[in-house]
């Protein structure tokens, strides 16, 4: 696994190197600029984790430079500030422009090794959020206690100490990425960055640029391979990559580089992969819309979630799990499933899996009142699901509204029926759908509905 790597830009050699020894006594990677040209080539030959930044330089001054990477498409990365002569003001300006943090020269050694652990700290946990966002739940711990569950979680915790590549493989909604979050956090990963991609809500022809990231006109966009260097990449229905993307990424985890498009340099990198699916992927080889060389390059180990079906006795535990949630992050009132409630919800199907209980949990919660659910509150819920294909059932759409606003209310509502029900998998809702998925991405854009919030 590589070390964090930290780009220094000063125009000052005794400082450079200075710096350069001390972060790397601690186990850093350090690369050093004395100039701002040398910093933006720097920059194109390989994402940095941090950079510390002088101000005066003989070039460009560092806030110029701060405010060129600002402008474009956001701080690569966090940015220390330095100078031995800076003003209020000064500081002010680059704190407005994303500064992290504004060092003094000469520099105390205590406070440079603090500010640069604290900052590469908090991008990571920063960068960490917008996937637990995304999965509206901060728990890393797969829940259960039935046997099924007990040796799955025992066989990652021993996958997680080699380095392998993993294909977790299971039906929508049955847990998957909580698996590949709790392979990271007891892999030698753990303190690196845990990058996912939900391949299917990456739009035609965009998953390269997504993958491997861009240069244009000098702005350099990172991709999501440079994100996660040193630690782990999951690539989230991989079978819905495209073709060209599949066969540039066989190219990169075969020689461990690759190429920005657009761009001239090849890029080092040192990621582990979690691929997950819910299809068949050896049939997706036999079909030819899944590369063979890819499917063994990413089978390295597979492991495979069961279906809530499959292990209904840890429902309960479930049940307490959503509820603890909701009630926390939403401030939805605390209710208590019954015996005969919990029963209701045994007996039930799951096509949705975990995903399907824990929407339902929050409908009950919304909907419903008092300190218990009773059985009868359950399975009119569940009822309300199942009856919600006939039109007149759909919320927001009425009869007593001109054909083209009914047809549209429809068309939202369907649309996102379809979104709920497939994970937010596009391919296999545009194959339901009898639409294109260019076609079926305009559709959903238009009607404002966000796949990433459906997943």
């Amino acid at each position: 696994m590589s070390a964090p790597r930290i780009l220094v830009v000063d125009d000052e050699p005794d400082i450079r190197e200075s710096v350069r020894d001390i972060l790397e006594d601690e186990n850093y990677s350090v690369v050093t600029a004395e100039n701002a040209a040398a910093a933006r080539k720097s920059l194109r030959d390989g994402r940095p984790e941090l950079i510390l930044l002088d101000i005066w330089m003989p070039d460009d001054d560092g806030i110029t430079l701060l405010k060129e990477w600002a402008e474009g498409r956001g701080l690569p990365c966090p940015v220390i500030m330095m100078s031995g002569h800076g003003t209020v003001e000064t500081a002010v300006e680059a704190t407005r422009l994303g500064a992290y943090d504004f060092l003094e020269k000469p520099l105390s050694l205590v406070k440079l090794l603090l500010t640069v652990e604290r900052a590469l700290e908090a991008d990571r946990l920063a960068q960490e959020n917008v996937g637990l966002k995304r999965r509206g739940s901060p728990l890393i711990e797969p829940i259960g206690r039935s046997a099924v569950i007990q040796r799955l979680r025992e066989q990652v915790k021993r996958v997680a100490q080699h380095d392998s590549w993993v294909l977790i493989s299971g039906e929508a909604g049955s847990g998957r990425e909580t698996f590949a979050r709790y392979l990271h956090a007891h892999s030698s990963r753990r303190d690196r960055p845990f990058i996912d991609v939900a391949v299917s809500a990456i739009s035609p022809g965009n998953a390269a640029r997504e993958l491997f990231g861009s240069e244009r006109d000098g702005a350099i966009s990172y991709g999501r391979l440079e994100q996660a260097a040193g630690g782990t990449l999951f690539l989230d229905e991989v079978a819905d990559m495209d073709l060209e993307a599949q066969a540039q990424l066989v190219g990169a985890l075969d020689t461990g580089s690759f190429m920005r498009v657009g761009g001239s340099s090849p890029v080092t990198i040192d990621v582990r992969v979690i691929a997950a699916t819910q299809r068949d992927l050896h049939l997706a080889v036999e079909q030819g819309t899944f590369r063979e060389d890819l499917f063994y390059q990413l089978n390295v180990v597979p492991l495979l979630v069961p279906p809530l079906r499959e292990h209904r006795e840890d429902i309960p535990e479930l049940l307490q799990s959503a509820v603890d949630r909701l009630v926390e992050q939403e401030k939805l009132p605390y209710r208590r499933f019954s015996i005969g409630a919990q029963n209701a919800l045994r007996n039930h199907a799951w096509p949705g899996n975990i995903r399907e209980l824990k929407n339902l949990v929050q409908r009950i919660l919304i909907l419903g009142t008092g300190d218990e659910v009773s059985a009868q509150e359950v399975e009119a819920a569940m009822g309300a699901v199942q009856g919600a294909g006939a039109v007149a059932a759909v919320p927001g759409v009425s009869f007593d509204q001109p054909l083209r606003d009914a047809r549209d209310a429809f068309e939202k509502a369907y649309l996102e029926y379809q979104l709920e029900k497939h994970g937010g998998n596009v391919s296999q809702m545009a194959e339901e759908a009898g639409m294109e998925r260019t076609h079926l991405y305009r559709k959903l854009r238009d009607r404002g509905i966000e796949i990433k919030d459906r997943r």
